[in-house]
């Protein structure tokens, strides 16, 4: 009876997890089948017939490709600034003791509790307070003020969960503080950086309240896609979207294949 039970609960987990997988995959699925569309009129949302045109013709609109690489510029940016700050501020909060340690987490997580709307909205009212044009920098700004809480809660769990006996150990063997970190401290919260840096430029990419309000006249990807929403998005779009996601499935993959050789070489 035990062993039916057994059998049967392990047979719903598998039913569920494929119906989750699917719930996942499904809207990535029909982004890529209707990057093949060509529509009838500008609105790329039901198929009409197969055509590579999107594909070959990526950048028809100059404006698509623009926003594009302004977003990935300013992503990649982000990332750099929130991984590195971030990173440092996790290694103070949790390795160290000292006073208004408790002030400084409250204010590196104030901006998760803070709604989007209300941090975009302040935010662009310091910019115009103290006279900074909105536009490139003042969107560099905004992003890096939420995506640092993100960096600091991802490596916060990655160096909560190491054994600080490994650093104890180092020491005792006479390694000094930096040869402690620079050979088990930082190989060890390196998968947490990689994390939170990936997290970062996902939050920067696909960011569009906080942006929004103090994009100026510069216009990001997600801006772009709202912009031609109220017009017909173009299949060009959908692309783009393919390419991401395969991109990202690709870093994965090799990803997982260098965390397996290692362990084979261990």
């Amino acid at each position: 009876m035990n062993t039916i039970i057994k059998l049967i609960r392990e047979k719903t987990l598998q039913v569920f997890s494929v119906l989750i997988l699917v719930y996942l995959m499904l809207p990535l699925a029909v982004i890529i089948l209707l990057s093949f569309n060509k529509p009838k009129g500008r609105q790329n949302t039901s198929w009409n017939e197969f055509s590579l045109d999107a594909w070959t013709n990526i950048c028809r609109d100059q404006t698509i490709c623009r926003s594009f690489f302004t977003s990935v510029e300013i992503g990649l940016l982000v990332t750099i600034i929130s991984t590195i700050i971030g990173a440092m501020i996790s290694f103070a909060l949790i390795r160290h003791k000292y006073k208004g340690r408790g002030a400084t987490s409250l204010f590196v997580f104030l901006p998760l509790a803070t709604p989007e709307v209300i941090l975009g909205a302040s935010l662009l009212a310091l910019f115009l307070n103290i006279f900074i044009p909105l536009g490139f920098w003042t969107i560099l700004l905004a992003q890096i003020t939420f995506t640092i809480s993100f960096v600091v809660v991802v490596v916060n769990a990655r160096l909560a969960g190491m054994d600080p006996r490994l650093e104890q150990a180092a020491m005792d063997l006479y390694a000094t503080p930096f040869q402690t970190f620079r050979l088990v401290t930082f190989p060890l919260a390196l998968p947490g950086i990689l994390a939170a840096a990936l997290l970062s430029f996902s939050l920067s990419f696909d960011d569009f309240i906080v942006t929004n309000f103090n994009s100026g006249r510069v216009v990001t990807f997600p801006i772009y896609i709202w912009g031609a929403a109220q017009r017909g998005i173009p299949p060009q779009v959908n692309v783009i979207a393919s390419l991401m996601f395969l991109g990202s499935l690709a870093l994965v993959a090799v990803a997982s294949l260098i965390s397996k050789s290692r362990k084979v070489k261990v």
